[in-house]
């Protein structure tokens, strides 16, 4: 049984949100996406809950999958984005190895549209390294790619030149000053600005596979705005990516729960967002172990 009052908010509220297929939904009363189907899995077995509704959960994520493995948006097979989270939904999972497999073989024999960049480029991140983009046909961005190297790890892959060059990717996309944000670095000349929720992704990505020397100004950056956010996105990650370093804020428990409180305000969270919260309250801000 689940006995934290904070814990307890996300769980129930992400209950709520299933189908009778049982796939979830983002919001109440919603439409049935893969993405918040993974989290929703991820989230509730982490949580203690096990049977029938994660079982179910996994399974629409398999009949949703097509034949080359990806998992993609309903209707939309180049949004195939979704396909990383499952990988991590299904870990564990005897009943759906295969599956999970096949996702994996996905995303090793799939990158984002890449060249060779000219001198007249109006950025400067070097466009020919892959990573994984959003949607088919499309360049490379962080997040995206980020998920990949997770799902890519925990399936034992971390050798995989696939997995090597991602790497190089998200180095190549780190900001001058620290941090990362959607895929950018230099445009016209001008360093854009780093986020908060991709820069904690990209350091659990990252985590065991850099020196910290290399990512030191973005640890300092994401320290530095954590405090500040509530937005459970930003704090999720914020959470998260700090807590793979070993720098987990001590209030970390009191700012979830002072995001949750922000509900009655701003409306309820999404499936994915409520999974993010309860995971990094569950594992004190260190998402490997939700993924083991």
């Amino acid at each position: 049984m689940i006995s934290d009052s904070t814990l307890n908010i996300c769980i129930k509220a992400i209950q709520k949100r299933q189908q009778s297929d049982g796939g979830f939904t983002e919001q109440e009363k919603g439409s049935y996406r893969p993405d918040s189907t993974a989290w929703a899995a991820l989230a509730l077995s982490r949580a203690g809950i096990t049977g029938e509704i994660v079982d179910a959960a996994r399974l629409s994520l398999t009949n949703t999958q097509l034949e080359d493995g990806r998992v993609c948006m309903p209707g939309e097979p180049g949004a195939f984005w979704p396909t990383s989270l499952s990988v991590l939904a299904w870990k564990g999972s005897k009943a759906h190895g295969e599956q999970q497999g096949r996702a994996v073989r996905f995303l090793l024999e799939t990158s984002g549209k890449h060249w060779k960049k000219g001198t007249d480029s109006p950025v400067s991140h070097d466009t020919s390294i892959r990573g994984w983009p959003w949607i088919e046909n499309t360049h490379s961005f962080v997040e995206p790619t980020a998920l990949a190297l997770i799902a890519l790890e925990i399936s034992g892959h971390t050798g995989h030149p696939r997995f090597q060059e991602g790497l190089r990717m998200l180095m190549d996309r780190q900001l001058a000053d620290g941090g990362w944000n959607y895929g950018n670095t230099i445009v016209y000349g001008k360093e854009l600005y780093p986020f908060v929720d991709t820069t904690g992704m990209t350091l659990v990505a990252l985590a065991g596979h850099i020196k910290r020397e290399h990512v030191n100004k973005s640890i300092l950056f994401l320290k530095s705005q954590a405090e500040g956010y509530r937005s459970p996105l930003s704090l999720g990650w914020a959470l998260f990516g700090l807590g793979t370093w070993g720098e987990l804020p001590k209030r970390g428990r009191e700012w979830i729960e002072e995001s949750l409180k922000r509900q009655k305000k701003y409306g309820a969270y999404g499936t994915s967002l409520l999974s993010l919260l309860a995971l990094v309250s569950i594992y004190q801000g260190e998402f490997r172990k939700c993924v083991v």
